[in-house]
């Protein structure tokens, strides 16, 4: 197999000449440059990456982890993906279903210098697990966090979730039913917390509705549907965790032939597509630039830079469903 070495004896150039036509770095003449390259060519040669790699001391990859996909996770890394490869990186995807070993390959890469950086979406280890290897590289979190080792990408979504309860009381909305999503995270604590304060300040009745959590899916809100439509008291709003529930329980209700919003109004969050072809009224969640802010992060811990971050900002979009 041949070696730089090789290539630059029949050249008749230094090892270090060779060098910098591969890496397109230095000063070399046309005349050299092509015949170096054209003795390349003949040769068949490709430069060994891991040698390169660690040479330069980065492997230009960024790892991703997460437990599944998601319509939500699908847009947050094909736009985290379009600023990485813009800026010269490649990315690895670790799809760990929920187990903790699967994730500490990706931890074990970082650690390994296989990988320059790390974003974290959703976890399958303790928060303490994943911070032991923030030593070896920078990570960035996707879920709400407040930790100096490691820094996140989220936004106060008691301000939001506040945000969409005053417009359903504000369309004649009284007996609102919350659906909320992960019951580990600190968002679904804030959402909570929000819907307590708003009934306070509303003095609204307290319904005797079912406390509903970790509703992440189409069918989590089929599912809704189908108890919505058993009871004798049932809620006049629902604000759902995300569009696909709020999807979810939309569509089952309209098969039965309910009417939306006459006969409930539907409420989603993330202004997802899906949002968008099924009209319904929801919260805008900037992924886009949550997922730049998170790259930025990223390349601030890489570079020793300060590149400023996007502000964040949440915005009502209503539509007919509510």
């Amino acid at each position: 197999m041949a070696n730089i070495q090789e290539i630059a004896r029949l050249a008749g150039v230094s090892t270090a000449t060779v060098s910098r036509v591969i890496n397109k770095h230095g000063y070399v003449s046309d005349l050299t440059r092509q015949k170096v390259l054209g003795i390349i060519e003949e040769l068949d040669y490709v430069p060994n990456a891991n040698a390169i790699s660690l040479k330069k001391g980065e492997t230009r990859q960024i790892g991703i982890m997460t437990v599944a996909f998601s319509p939500i996770i699908i847009n947050f890394v094909r736009a985290f993906t379009l600023f990485a490869e813009k800026n010269g990186f490649i990315i690895t995807l670790f799809i760990t279903n929920g187990e903790p070993e699967k994730e500490l390959i990706a931890l074990e890469m970082l650690k390994r210098k296989q990988l320059d950086a790390i974003v974290c979406l959703i976890r399958s280890n303790e928060w303490d697990v994943i911070e032991s290897y923030a030593r070896y590289g920078p990570i960035v979190i996707w879920q709400r966090l407040q930790n100096e080792n490691l820094p996140s990408v989220f936004m106060d979504q008691f301000h939001a979730y506040w945000t969409g309860l005053e417009y359903l009381h504000s369309k004649g909305y009284r007996k609102i039913l919350s659906i909320y999503p992960m019951s580990k995270g600190l968002n679904t604590k804030e959402r909570i917390r929000a819907h307590t304060e708003f009934v306070k300040k509303h003095n609204l009745m307290a319904y005797p509705f079912p406390h509903f959590e970790d509703k992440t899916l189409v069918r989590d809100g089929e599912e809704l549907a189908k108890w919505w439509v058993s009871q004798e008291d049932r809620p006049d709003a629902i604000f759902c965790a995300n569009d696909e529930v709020a999807a979810g329980l939309m569509t089952a209700l309209r098969r039965l032939g309910f009417s939306i919003p006459g006969d409930l109004g539907i409420m989603g969050f993330d202004n997802t597509e899906v949002a968008h072809l099924l009209d319904l009224t929801t919260i805008d969640y900037p992924i886009d630039q949550q997922a730049e802010n998170a790259f930025l992060i990223l390349q601030n811990r890489l570079n020793n830079t300060k590149n400023r971050l996007n502000t964040l900002t949440y915005k009502l979009v209503e539509r007919s469903s509510t």
